[in-house]
Parts: structure tokens; C-alpha cells; sequence
């Protein structure tokens, strides 16, 4: 009986450390949540119009610059003290480009996009990203910024669809993409 209270007390602490390891993981990292789909298009017009009002990057497959191959784009406010950065995402330097991004999306990753809110672990508010499929990994690195891995292209060999994604689908006859305004 003595021996079971001996290791009762040993498995306690054990188990308390093994709780209390695991905990800083969930403070290191950011999650993305779906603008519903209803808000989607207007909450990105309303990012798109406000442009200034952003620090505006996207991500892509190529080393140098292209305003036909985003794979995703991410708004960070200026007004919050709050900071979205990322290693290979490039900076969207004026709203025409952004326009021609947000409409080419869709044809360079053959999904349709949508938005996501980017929050940091305790829930606060960092900024969005309109993409359309992958996976998307952000670390927190110090209080207030956090880093947003860049984008993969999706692989169009391996047959599985991706959580979230929304595949379309194009006529066999067709040889092109089209790109259509949301808001003419």
C-alpha cells in the first residue's frame, strides 16, 4: 500500500509536467478563421478599396515578381501594433495590381478563393489572408509579430482535395481561364 502512494504522488507530478510541456505549444502559433461566405466578397472589397489602409503582400511559386501567379494575399492593418511578415511573401505596391491578383488566384491554384482572419494565440486580431487551398502555418515570433509561412502550390498529381478548397471545374473545350470582376 505504502509503494502505490509512493508512485501515485511520482505519476502526479509526472503527469503535471507532461500537461505543462504541451501548453507553450498552443502560445506559439497563430490560427486562420473562414469569413463566412456571405461576408466573403464584401469584407475583400472592402479591403481592396481600402488599400492604403494595409500593408499588402502576397506569395507566389516564382523567385521575381508576378501579378498572374498569387497563390495568396495577406493584409496586415497599419493602425493595430500588431505585424504579419513573412520570408518569401512580396510587397503589393499599388491597388491595380491587387485587383489583378485577387483575380488570378483562382486560375494559377485551379481552387476558388476565400478569407480567413488571422488571429495570434490569445485570440487577438492580426490581419487576413484571401487564398485558396493549402496548408497555412503561423508562428508567433515575440509578442506581436507573428510569421506567416509562405504559400505551396497545389499539386495537381496527387488526387486529394484540400479541406476548405472549393475545385472548379472547366469544360474540356476550353483552352483558357477566364477571369470575370465580382463587383463590374
Amino acid at each position: 500500500m505504502e509503494i502505490i502512494k509512493k508512485y501515485r504522488f511520482l505519476s502526479i507530478i509526472l503527469i503535471a509536467l507532461i500537461i505543462s510541456g504541451f501548453t507553450p505549444l498552443e502560445k506559439k502559433y497563430g490560427k486562420l478563421e473562414i469569413v463566412p461566405e456571405d461576408q466573403n466578397q464584401v469584407i475583400l472589397q472592402d479591403l481592396i478599396d481600402k488599400w492604403d489602409d494595409y500593408n499588402i503582400y502576397y506569395s507566389d511559386k516564382y523567385a521575381g515578381f508576378s501579378a498572374r501567379s498569387p497563390l495568396g494575399i495577406m493584409f496586415d492593418p497599419k493602425n493595430n501594433d500588431t505585424i504579419l511578415m513573412g520570408d518569401r511573401w512580396k510587397k503589393v505596391k499599388d491597388q491595380k495590381t491587387l485587383i489583378e491578383m485577387t483575380q488570378w488566384i483562382c486560375p494559377t491554384t485551379l481552387h476558388e478563393p476565400f478569407l480567413n482572419e488571422i488571429f495570434g494565440p490569445a485570440g487577438r486580431f492580426y490581419g487576413y489572408l484571401y487564398y485558396s487551398c493549402g496548408c497555412v502555418t503561423c508562428k508567433m515570433v515575440g509578442d506581436k509579430k507573428m510569421n506567416v509561412f509562405n504559400l505551396e502550390a497545389p499539386n495537381e498529381d496527387d488526387g486529394n482535395e484540400v479541406v476548405h478548397s472549393r475545385k472548379l471545374s472547366f469544360p474540356s473545350d476550353l483552352t483558357h481561364a477566364e477571369v470575370f470582376e465580382a463587383n463590374p
